[in-house]
């Protein structure tokens, strides 16, 4: 059901995840003195992975739920109650994803590098209010069984 679009941005997305992880881990090993290198570089490459993954993400389920709206409209007698009932349930489940990557890759642009969009420049209380909305959000996704 998903289309070519879907697919590439979802391939991008996982690659995006895959290069993250182990950026993230040299620069927790350079911070440790695990390793000698320094962890600066490494903790933004793996700031700007994450952003990068954040906004593919935003992205697909932008995708996803326009051309979910666009199946309720043109369906709206013609299919089942419980198709609609699904299509519905896909849309709410994307809406929250939607808040989840917008919150977290709003906080994702305030740690990079001072100078680029907002980067350093949200206050104290509105990171801590990004990341707790992030939270419950997928408190309550994992909570429905709809965690993906």
């Amino acid at each position: 059901d998903e289309d070519g679009l879907v697919r590439g941005l979802s391939v991008l997305c996982n690659l995006a995840n895959q290069l993250y992880y182990p950026c993230e881990h040299v620069a927790w090993a350079a911070d440790a003195g695990i390793i000698r290198v320094s962890s600066q570089k490494w903790w933004t490459l793996s700031t700007a992975l994450w952003a990068f993954s954040l906004l593919l993400g935003l992205l697909r389920s932008l995708r996803i739920l326009f051309r979910l709206r666009r199946k309720l409209q043109q369906h709206k007698r013609a299919s089942p109650p419980l198709s609609r009932k699904e299509t519905k349930a896909r849309v709410q489940a994307e809406v929250l994803s939607i808040l989840t990557d917008a919150a977290d890759l709003a906080n994702a642009i305030h740690w990079l590098p001072a100078g680029f969009l907002w980067a350093g420049r949200l206050p104290a209380w509105s990171v801590g209010l990004l990341g707790t909305i992030s939270s419950l959000i997928g408190i309550y996704q994992a909570a429905r069984g709809r965690n993906s």
